[in-house]
């Protein structure tokens, strides 16, 4: 679970900055953050004109509660130096998002260069053996599964159960959560697969992943019900803190709820949930 005042970012959706229909959609949807994508949504010929249209738009358009994160290209590319000038305290611009990072070093070349925060995209075995070390990085405030590189680089087969992806998504939640930084999951490409999308995005949240991200506005809805609190695991959270409360008053260090033991630990859990909640409806 993300951590009490963390914000929610139960649905990160990419939005190729190529595409000027698809960026002025982007202002009306239900997405917690947006990644517009300069990297792989953009083909060559159309990344600097992709560049000039996003710096545009984010500096003219309101994109509400969003977070607005801008995926640049790589620096070793012909567009990475450029990016990340046009970009370096835009207005528009909450975070970076740094593709393929395997080391600390590839997120100190970027900081070098911009004064906001920094997002890292997991997907290479290098980078995933080294979550800890960039998990650990001062100026990094999220990472993002890349499942798509990271299953090519491993050769992979696609199993619905990611089994094969298991090592490098548990030891990035392991990463952030030891340094308390968002954590969130890779996507889900049957767009139109909706029972598929609900099983893999409630694995990930089971994980400890705070979101998903997506490739379609038609996946926002299941991310957003899967990854915020039930009505159910409210209603016992609160019951939780109600009866743990109770047990303290009585000079009692554990109370019971359900038939199961309710400790501090327990309680720590049933807060952070209630205020998840509470920070995901005053977003409504």
């Amino acid at each position: 679970m993300a951590k009490s005042g963390v914000r929610p970012y139960r649905s990160v959706l990419y939005i190729p900055a190529s595409n000027a229909r698809a960026l002025e959609k982007a202002r009306g949807l239900e997405a917690d953050a947006i990644i517009f994508d300069l990297e792989d949504a953009v083909a060559p010929d159309e990344k600097v004109k992709a560049r000039v249209l996003l710096a545009q738009e984010l500096g003219q358009q309101d994109f509400g509660p969003r977070r607005r994160i801008v995926r640049v290209n790589g620096l070793e590319t012909d567009w990475g130096e450029a990016d990340l000038a046009a970009f370096q305290g835009h207005p528009g611009v909450d975070a970076v998002l740094v593709p393929k990072v395997n080391t600390p070093a590839d997120l100190n070349a970027v900081a070098a260069r911009v004064a906001g925060p920094l997002w890292a995209m997991m997907e290479t075995a290098k980078g995933c053996l080294n979550a800890g070390a960039i998990a650990a990085h001062g100026r990094l405030e999220g990472m993002v599964m890349g499942t798509n590189d990271l299953a090519k680089e491993l050769g992979a087969r696609f199993r619905a159960d990611r089994l094969p992806l298991l090592a490098g998504l548990g030891a990035s939640v392991l990463a952030a959560r030891a340094e308390g930084k968002v954590i969130i999951d890779g996507v889900f490409n049957a767009f139109k697969d909706e029972a598929g999308l609900r099983a893999e995005c409630e694995q990930g949240r089971d994980m400890g992943f705070d979101g998903k991200t997506l490739i379609h506005p038609a996946q926002l809805a299941i991310a957003n019900e899967v990854f915020a609190p039930s009505e159910a695991e409210i209603t016992l959270a609160r019951r939780q803190i109600e009866a743990f409360d109770a047990a303290r008053a009585r000079g009692e260090g554990v109370a019971v709820v359900d038939g199961k033991i309710v400790e501090n630990l327990h309680i720590v859990t049933a807060e952070a949930l209630l205020a998840k909640a509470a920070q995901i409806a005053a977003m409504v």
